[in-house]
């Protein structure tokens, strides 16, 4: 079996046994199917030929067993493989080019290529020196008779053999390199929950920041209410007294200007002395305020509640997460 048989053999898928259609997804487990396939093995109510199907957008990798798990986007949320695509259109290409090298060849001479110089001649030796292959005429008595040459077949093998262990090399390298690719991506959803988490908390904290300035507001508004409430109920009870105060004091001389209005002069002085009346002595009662009380200067005044954040809005412009 050549090289490209076995690089077919690669680029088979295990569930269609055919090779891989466009698009090739890339399993969690690294290995690939066509997305197709992949559709197909995921899906309850058709029969698969390599995964083992279950439940819930679940099935095996039909290579290792591998529980593959779907999100709400199924197999359109798995990677394509570009590198396995791309091997594929390189192999097909090739595979045309083969095609068409040995009906060239069929055209020519028992299948082998001839040398352009001496036509009659098989191209059979590979010259070292120049890096071409040529025909024995060449080496005798051509342009190569001075150089280095080797058998064309053991060229053939050892440069087939490079480029085999060379694509199996690059292969390896891109699974790894998918398999770190896979972890970054991992690590991307793993900060990106991370951070909703502590953006969470965080929130959390300043609610609870919230909670207590709310508090402390309440209380605080609560003294500046209870002392208005307290000086607005004495000075509406002072007011009271004052315009009661005042109410009697005006029939106090409205009973004073009835009293002058008496023309008898012997009634006006018996009204005068009658203890009853006694109006001197109730005008001068009526018009002193020395019983009321009186209200200091700045009773009114509330500046006492004045509050100074400064150092505590400092503080909360400072929060900030510790250092590390």
């Amino acid at each position: 079996m050549n090289t490209m048989d076995n690089l077919e053999k690669q680029l088979i898928c295990p569930i269609c046994l055919e090779m891989f259609t466009k698009p090739v997804v890339i399993l969690p487990c690294q290995h690939n199917l066509c997305r197709k396939c992949a559709n197909d093995a995921s899906n309850p109510y058709l029969p698969t030929r390599g995964g083992s199907l279950t439940s819930g957008g679940r099935f095996r990798c039909p290579s290792c067993r591998h529980e593959v798990v779907l999100d709400r986007h199924g197999v359109y949320g798995l990677q394509r493989n570009l590198l396995v695509e791309n091997i594929i259109d390189m192999f097909k290409q090739e595979s045309i080019h083969a095609h068409g090298k040995a009906r060239l060849m069929d055209q020519r001479k028992e299948g082998m290529p001839m040398c352009d110089v001496h036509e009659e001649e098989k191209i059979n030796i590979y010259c070292v020196t120049h890096g071409v292959p040529t025909c024995s005429m060449c080496k005798v008595f051509g342009a190569h008779k001075d150089c280095e040459v080797a058998p064309i077949t053991s060229i053939y093998q050892t440069k087939k053999t490079e480029l085999s262990d060379g694509i199996a090399m690059m292969v390896g390298n891109n699974d790894r390199m998918q398999g770190i690719i896979s972890q970054l991506e991992e690590a991307c959803r793993a900060i990106e929950e991370n951070g909703r988490r502590q953006k969470t908390l965080v929130c959390e904290k300043f609610d609870l920041l919230y909670s207590v300035l709310e508090a402390k507001k309440r209380e605080m508004s609560q003294k500046v209410t209870a002392e208005q409430e307290e000086k607005v109920n004495y000075i509406r009870g002072l007011t009271r007294k004052y315009g009661d105060h005042l109410e009697e004091s005006c029939k106090m001389v409205e009973l004073g200007i009835q009293t002058m209005e008496e023309p008898e002069m012997a009634l006006f002085l018996q009204v005068r002395v009658n203890t009853k009346w006694a109006p001197y002595k109730m005008l001068a009662e009526a018009s002193s305020t020395a019983h009321l009380d009186k209200v200091e200067r700045g009773y009114e005044n509330m500046d006492h509640y004045t509050v100074d954040f400064n150092k505590e809005g400092k503080a909360l412009r400072s929060l900030d997460f510790p250092p590390g």
